[in-house]
């Protein structure tokens, strides 16, 4: 298996973003989710929206992705809204954060091609902590599914147990539990697991490479552009 991971910036690549969506839309459909705040489409309009794409080899397929969300005037985080709904100290806790400065990791999904290749499981949480030093960022936030909460920990993001039922939402629908977890300081990462901690800073320092990676599926070849500065 060979498949390439690139960022772009929403706004800027309009037919990438399409079928970013579209996927998205597919897996959620899947497993029977209809309304979510993170499949709502204003975002495509916001300048400081970034997406991780994963491609097939020849770029024709769409195989996974995972969406981050700067905070700014006019864009709260979409988890914002979710936990609104259920929790308001959501309002006061955000008043800690600056925005531009705080961001969501949301809409994460891989196609069944590529399922039990550890995409979306593992490595787009890896990727998705290492692009936020290139976003200047201090906090990455994120809605986790229970089958994520412990390689979200291992790649240094904590459960935030000051809201919901300790860290934990009815969400997207009754019936599944997302847990509310963030990233407290992106740069130095001191609650990741040591071998988490240089896969992430080797992509910071080396956002152009290729790595074979491993899976219970078997051997991944992966050529990584994380590049922003063509953004």
């Amino acid at each position: 298996m060979k498949v390439k991971i690139r960022v772009v910036r929403a706004i800027s690549s309009p037919e990438a973003t399409e079928k970013y969506v579209s996927g998205h839309y597919k897996v959620l459909e899947s497993y029977g989710v209809t309304k979510v705040t993170s499949a709502d489409r204003s975002w495509m309009n916001n300048p400081n929206v970034y997406l991780l794409l994963v491609e097939s080899e020849d770029g024709e397929r769409m195989l996974g992705g995972g969406r981050v969300q700067l905070r700014s005037e006019g864009f709260p985080l979409p988890l914002e809204g979710a936990i609104l709904e259920k929790d308001n100290r959501i309002i006061e806790y955000m008043k800690r954060f600056e925005d531009l400065k705080v961001a969501e990791y949301c809409g994460l999904w891989n196609s069944k091609e590529v399922s039990g290749y550890g995409i979306g499981s593992i490595y787009l949480i890896r990727i998705g902590v290492a692009l936020t030093s290139f976003l200047n960022l201090n906090c990455l936030m994120a809605f986790c599914s229970p089958f994520t909460v412990a390689n979200s920990q291992a790649v240094g993001l904590r459960i935030i147990e000051e809201l919901g039922d300790n860290g934990t939402f009815l969400y997207p629908k009754e019936g599944l539990v997302a847990t509310i977890m963030e990233v407290e300081n992106v740069r130095t990462l001191e609650r990741a697991k040591p071998e988490e901690k240089n896969f992430i800073f080797d992509l910071r320092q080396n956002p152009k490479q290729t790595k074979l990676l491993s899976s219970k599926m078997g051997e991944m070849e992966v050529e990584f552009d994380l590049n922003l500065e063509k953004l």
